[in-house]
């Protein structure tokens, strides 16, 4: 049976990328990624392996090693770049947050992780590459490989990963902004192409290869300028109008009630804004905006207007993070206020919202955003972070609103005049004197809807105006009852009519504490009227709204509200770490960082793991210890070999040998190469091995037969 073994040849090596590809991918990514330094040096460390002939002799506990490794630095990326709001990641805002806020955010800081993978896995492919093995073993990185391969024999299953790096590398060079270049499609184009060459079939002829691939890269191209042509077609659209589908937010410039729809008015539970106040108490509103133009047939409030007629606030001399509304006002209050940046600008892209102030707000700490705006009307819109959290500092008395219109466009008195029939009911049923002040005309009114009014969040068919009557002359003369946008139109309107200035605003109401402060809920969405206090010259809130809505609205809360409240929760401690309002990602680095450091101690330098850098010969078999490889028989086989008459495969080496020696020349060799084969047999194939007088006998002989061979080789027998 012996007889019938083959020597052996070990496995050849798998096809492994052509020369340089691996380097032109790794410039690739860093040419497009821009980071070409980093690129450069990697494709030059992986090239090298085909020049420097050490190889490292790695287990697969050792690869399992550099996975962890690779995957512990893939998790630390993952919390860079999502806790960062540098586009990319930038590493001034490692571990200072609040830095690196104020460089723009862009929606690919999330993508970095994808963009790094390359440099993530370059320790692994560069493991492979300088290991005696010629892939990674599957059960190094897959725990089920490792389960299923456990007390199994058999050769252990590997991966050569270098075409899945080269590929991975095309994958995170298409990671960055599109900027319209066709330089990505056509460098991936001739790298697919230089990738492919070497494994083409043979049964085509070239010319017919490259047609085939042209006509792929044409196709692809066109398909390729297609999406791009789709995409702005998309990016015509209004951002913002999109939005409003997702979650309803304030406009600035328009606010459309709900006057006159039939049904219940409904606002989920979910927890949209969160306050803790520092010095004072809670304030009882805040406000995003308010209006001063009401159009009875849209049942619409303007500002008064347009969008554009923000103006920019200046961040505070010497700091970056603070924002001075009202100049010269003593602050007597201050309150944290986390609220969500929920629309787009259309300009930037970046997250934008109206800020939900307290009135009297004078400045802003520690507000981390790109721009800030204020109008007349009172709305502060920021552009920056999804997630905000800021202290307002506040106090009663003025705001950064602009006071009553003067002159001959007092929108602040103005009333519709299909509205004021029934105004002027209402203030003659008060029975309010021309003579009474405004203070008393203010109490009056809210003495007024307190005792005839009553607050419903349902409208039925018959509190629907009629073809002769408005949304708002029913609710206060028929029906008298309505939600929170009748009492403030009502009252906006009244006090007008009263020649008292007026504005509607709209925000939220505070009355839900929660730990050491409150949380405000969308179903909290309110309306409520501003008045003009003409002896402190500022704008005050005035209420009518029963007190009752509250109740109102907590009996509609969900019996799993509670649940919802966790999910609020746990959305705000990810909105927290992914928009860089947490000092937690300074905690998990410093964690990681040890960690990673005893980890890659280990890959360098642990002993006793069979890590020994080893001379790469020129012989693929010298990496592999297989037993009886230095048995000199094999000199002899090789030596006959060359003589013309070589093994054929699958011969047993008794019958080529006779094979071999039939030549006449050769019958002196004929006896002693018949006594050196069981030698070499039982050193080949013997676990016990021969020995050593009988190794010793092996190698003697064997170089007499060597000998012999050449001196016929020098000295051919002549014919007769």
């Amino acid at each position: 049976m012996l007889d019938n073994m083959t020597s052996p040849t070990p496995p050849p090596r798998r096809a492994t990328t052509p020369l340089f590809l691996l380097p032109a991918a790794l410039l690739f990514w860093g040419w497009q990624s821009g980071f070409p330094l980093a690129g450069a040096l990697a494709g030059a460390v992986l090239e090298s392996v085909r020049f420097i002939p050490a190889r490292w002799d790695l287990k697969e506990e050792d690869f399992r090693r550099v996975w962890n490794f690779c995957m512990l630095l893939s998790l630390a990326l993952v919390v860079y770049v999502l806790t960062t709001t540098q586009q990319g990641g930038g590493w001034s805002g490692l571990l200072h947050p609040s830095t690196g806020a104020l460089t723009r955010y862009t929606s690919v800081s999330g993508t970095a992780f994808l963009r790094w993978l390359p440099m993530t896995f370059f320790l692994l492919v560069a493991a492979q590459k300088f290991s005696e093995r010629d892939s990674v073993p599957l059960s190094a990185i897959s725990w089920f490989v490792r389960r299923w391969r456990k007390g199994r024999p058999g050769a252990e299953p590997g991966m050569d990963l270098s075409y899945s790096y080269f590929i991975l590398c095309l994958f995170s060079a298409g990671i960055h902004a599109n900027d319209g270049a066709q330089s990505y499609y056509w460098g991936q184009a001739v790298l697919i192409g230089w990738a492919l060459w070497p494994l083409r079939s043979r049964r085509f002829a070239v010319g017919v290869w490259v047609a085939a691939l042209a006509a792929a890269v044409a196709l692809g191209f066109s398909a390729e300028r297609g999406i791009g042509q789709l995409q702005r077609l998309l990016a015509g659209f209004d951002a913002q109008w999109i939005a409003g589908f997702l979650r309803q937010r304030t406009d600035p410039s328009q606010s459309a009630t709900a006057l006159g729809q039939i049904g219940k008015i409904k606002l989920s539970g979910q927890i949209v804004i969160r306050l803790e106040p520092k010095t004072g108490s809670t304030p009882a509103y805040l406000r995003e905006a308010s209006y001063r133009i009401y159009q009875p047939r849209q049942q619409t409030w303007f500002s008064g207007g347009s969008r554009t007629d923000f103006s920019s606030v200046p961040p505070a001399p010497g700091s970056n993070f603070s924002w001075t509304l009202l100049p010269g006002k003593t602050n007597t209050s201050v309150v944290t206020i986390s609220s969500y940046l929920d629309g787009r600008s259309r300009d930037t892209g970046d997250p934008e919202g109206l800020l939900p102030l307290p009135a009297g707000s004078r400045r802003l700490e520690n507000l981390p955003v790109f721009t800030l705006q204020t109008n007349a009307t009172g709305a502060a819109l920021a552009s920056g972070l999804g997630l905000v959290i800021f202290d307002a500092q506040y106090a009663a008395g003025a705001t950064f609103d602009s006071p009553p219109d003067s002159g001959t466009n007092r929108l602040d008195l103005t009333v519709p005049s299909n509205e004021i029939p029934a105004l002027d009911q209402i203030i003659a049923e008060m029975k309010i004197a021309d003579a009474v002040s405004g203070p008393e005309k203010l109490l009056a009114v809210k003495q007024f809807f307190a005792a005839h009014f009553r607050y419903t969040a349902w409208l039925g068919p018959d509190k629907v105006a009629r073809s002769n009557e408005t949304a708002l002359s029913r609710f206060l003369l028929q029906s008298r009852s309505g939600h929170c946008e009748y009492f403030a139109t009502a009252s906006v309107l009244l006090l007008r009519e009263m020649g008292i200035p007026a504005r509607y605003a709209v925000g939220y109401a505070v009355h839900e504490p929660s730990g050491r402060g409150c949380v405000v809920r969308e179903r909290d969405a309110h309306a409520w009227c501003l008045a003009w206090n003409e002896q402190t010259q500022s704008w005050e809130d005035f209420d009518t709204t029963p007190a009752s809505w509250v109740a109102e609205e907590a009996k509609r809360a969900s019996a799993l509200q509670w649940l919802s409240d966790a999910w609020s929760w746990t959305h705000f401690q990810i909105a927290k770490l992914r928009w860089g309002q947490t000092n937690l990602r300074q905690y998990i680095l410093w964690a990681l960082i040890p960690i990673l450091a005893l980890l890659l101690w280990q890959i360098l330098f642990h002993r006793g793991r069979g890590k020994r850098l080893r001379p790469k010969t020129g012989d693929a078999s010298a990496a592999i210890s297989w037993p009886g490889l230095d048995s000199e028989f094999y000199l002899l086989e090789r030596k006959l070999a060359a003589r013309g008459v070589p093994r054929q495969p699958g011969e047993a080496l008794s019958d080529w040998l006779a094979r071999a020696l039939a030549d006449p020349a050769l019958a002196g060799l004929r006896e002693p190469m018949r006594d050196l084969l069981p030698l070499h047999y039982t050193h080949r194939f013997d676990p016990r091995g021969l020995s050593a007088p009988d190794r010793e006998s092996l190698a003697r002989e064997s170089r007499a037969c060597l000998e012999t061979l050449s001196r016929l080789e020098s000295h051919p027998a002549r014919p007769a």
